[in-house]
């Protein structure tokens, strides 16, 4: 069974955000290399969405209905409901991600 991946507007804003900053900071190529990746990442999902880890985050709270994949540094985190999975964060890695990922999922 094919699922579908959907974006939440926060995690729209995210990829938005983070290909604008690669572009203006470093180069519209690398933006483009990124946005390949991370669209070659949401397209894996479609096949084995259980196969990404607990976001270790969520899990020490004993919450286990998030799930996360990588491409370094960046995180992207989602949740599978019936045939979609949708992504709620992409976010880098290296910020506070337990300050965004309570602001996000558990106080929205």
């Amino acid at each position: 069974m094919a699922f579908r991946v959907l974006l939440t507007d926060d995690a729209a804003r995210d990829l938005e955000e983070i290909i604008s900053y690669i572009s203006e900071h470093d180069s519209p190529k690398n933006a483009s290399h990124v946005l390949k990746k991370i669209e070659d990442v949401f397209s894996s999902m479609t096949e084995t969405p259980g196969r990404g880890s607990y976001p270790k985050e969520l899990s020490s709270l004993g919450i286990k209905e998030y799930r996360e994949l990588f491409f370094k540094p960046y995180r992207i985190i989602y949740r599978v409901l019936g045939n979609n999975i949708y992504v709620y964060m992409i976010a880098d890695g290296r910020r506070d991600m337990q300050a965004l990922l309570s602001r996000r999922l558990l106080n929205p």
